[in-house]
């Protein structure tokens, strides 16, 4: 018969390996090397956010992995260069987070709202993407609970003011 110790050692190796794995699969420029972004200001509706600007690939890998939960009023802005079909992970964060997808005109795509994060080794192996229902040029992560907190629905609409 199998004690409990027998059979948790294989499950906590396979954990540790996945994390290993989950590590070295990141590409150089996102670990844990500090990454900076630029600063820029945005509205959601009539709502003014400073927002860290993620618009060249490094940025975008690296995101808001390993950053400390940020204020209502702040915020991660993924902006690319045409529409498309993007997602997004949330390998290695440290807190969850409502995600809003929008498009060319500022108008609403897709939004998701507290998805927890992924830092455990066994969170990283089940740690889903989350895809968006459309295409979109601008995706805005923001701490979970700012979509209830300033009522955002399908019908917002995002102003650029300085990116």
């Amino acid at each position: 018969m199998t004690s409990r110790t027998q059979a948790l050692i294989p499950i906590a190796a396979a954990a540790v390996i996945i994390g290993i794995v989950g590590i070295f699969s990141i590409p150089s420029d996102s670990k844990l090397e500090l990454v900076e972004f630029p600063r820029g200001t945005i509205k959601v509706d009539d709502i003014v956010l400073e927002v860290q600007i993620a618009d060249t690939e490094p940025r975008r890998i690296r995101g808001l992995m390993f950053q400390d939960q940020l204020p209502y009023d702040e915020g991660m802005i993924f902006v690319y260069k045409e529409p498309g079909f993007y997602s997004l992970w949330m390998l290695n964060m440290q807190f969850p987070l409502d995600m809003i997808w929008f498009d060319e005109n500022g108008s609403i795509v897709h939004i998701e709202q507290d998805i927890p994060p992924c830092k455990k080794p066994i969170e990283i192996m089940a740690c889903q993407s989350v895809v968006p229902s459309g295409d979109a040029l601008y995706i805005l992560e923001l701490t979970a609970g700012f979509i209830d907190e300033f009522k955002i629905t399908k019908d917002s609409k995002l102003s650029i003011i300085s990116i």
